[in-house]
């Protein structure tokens, strides 16, 4: 998988709702009601993540989820990265 440019990057973090980058990763902050409904977002996620085979960095905090997605193999940001977050948006 190829490391996308830095044009690549910001034109498709024009078509991804609250995804910037920091730290040469994609980055999210997920906010819900409650750690309930946090935890069922996770648990949907993780069933699609493994189909994936392409793993995020992720934190929770209570109602939290801060994502962060990178390809390590590529060095970067790669088009597996940007159809994960795809995918998490999707979730919510």
């Amino acid at each position: 998988m190829m490391r996308l440019s830095e044009l690549e990057i910001e034109e498709e973090l024009k078509k991804l709702s609250e995804w910037s980058v920091k730290n040469d990763k994609l980055h999210k902050e997920f906010k819900f009601d409650n750690f309930n409904q946090a935890f069922g977002f996770m648990t949907r996620a993780a069933m699609e993540i493994e189909k994936m085979n392409h793993h995020p960095e992720w934190f929770n905090v209570y109602n939290r989820i801060t994502v962060e997605l990178t390809t390590h193999d590529a060095g970067g940001i790669t088009k597996n990265d940007v159809n994960l977050a795809r995918i998490l948006n999707s979730l919510v």
